[in-house]
């Protein structure tokens, strides 16, 4: 009897290894499997300007890192008694403009070396719905809580989505760019405007794969909804996946990017990491998270 749908992935022709160096970029999905690869000893800079959602904000951000334009004044917003810019998420947030700035553009220098050394990147597409601020006239990656009347809100097309993105591409053949799109559910517009918004994204991708060479597509989504299609992969809030499911999907992931040479380093790293959790939990230790 089969209780599920499995997701067929043909592997990259070429897989990566801990020699490479690995550039996450994109939704809050970027951030567990980035995070889970730099756990295991990969080189992994993630997301430089915080969680980005949508094609504008991360093609913005991309070409952002490729000129390496510093942050000025201009770019200072400032909410809620704390400044920090349109480009950024709010844990960029300082107290002052002066220090916003300093502290952008720090992350802005190391991440363009970064992301100029990269031999893969890989970039998670959350939703094709922007906010565009009125009088900036910017699709902005965060609106900071300012007001909703300061922004128009509206859904790229997949061809629009495409035309941000492929530039980029067309620059940098000589890396390897991997797509996703994000599991996680973008649920204020129901769950229909959630398939479209997602459709769009999956559409986009598509023509970037098929006129790029140097582009792939891992099917997150697919095995999200199709593997795991049971609420108990979902934690409460019923739109995010859990650790369970994140970890299967990473798993999917090694074996379509990450060459079998990986497998011994893997598994001593998860090891030392079993080990050193232990040790913060032996009785006594009343300081377990640091």
């Amino acid at each position: 009897m089969k209780l599920q749908t499995p997701v067929s992935i043909e592997p990259l022709a070429r897989r990566f290894g801990f020699e490479d160096r690995f550039f996450f970029m994109g939704s809050c999905f970027a951030d567990e499997v980035g995070g889970i690869m730099s756990s295991l000893g990969f080189s992994v800079t993630l997301n430089p300007f915080g969680v980005l959602y949508n094609p504008a904000s991360i093609a913005q951000s991309l070409q952002r890192l490729e000129s390496r334009e510093s942050f000025t004044a201009a770019d200072v917003v400032c909410c809620e008694g704390r400044y920090t810019s349109f480009y950024h998420h709010s844990r960029f947030s300082r107290d002052t403009a002066e220090a916003f700035l300093e502290n952008a553009n720090a992350a802005l220098d190391a991440a363009a070396s970064a992301f100029e050394a990269a031999d893969v990147v890989v970039v998670t597409l959350g939703t094709s719905w922007v906010f565009r601020h009125k009088e900036r006239d910017m699709i902005v990656s965060n609106c900071h809580k300012i007001p909703a009347r300061e922004f128009e809100r509206f859904r790229l097309s997949s061809e629009q989505s495409a035309a941000l993105l492929e530039p980029i591409i067309a620059r940098h053949p000589d890396k390897r760019w991997i797509f996703t799109v994000s599991p996680i559910r973008h649920l204020a517009d129901g769950a229909h405007g959630n398939q479209l918004s997602k459709a769009a994204l999956l559409l986009a991708v598509d023509s970037l794969v098929q006129r790029h060479p140097c582009a792939a597509y891992f099917p997150a989504y697919e095995i999200m909804m199709d593997e795991l299609r049971d609420y108990r992969f979902y934690q409460e809030n019923m739109t995010h996946p859990t650790a369970q499911a994140v970890g299967h999907i990473f798993e999917c992931f090694r074996q379509f990017a990450l060459t079998p040479e990986c497998d011994k380093g893997i598994e001593e790293a998860r090891r030392a990491l079993k080990a050193a959790g232990h040790r913060k939990f032996q009785f006594g230790n009343t300081t377990p998270n640091e």
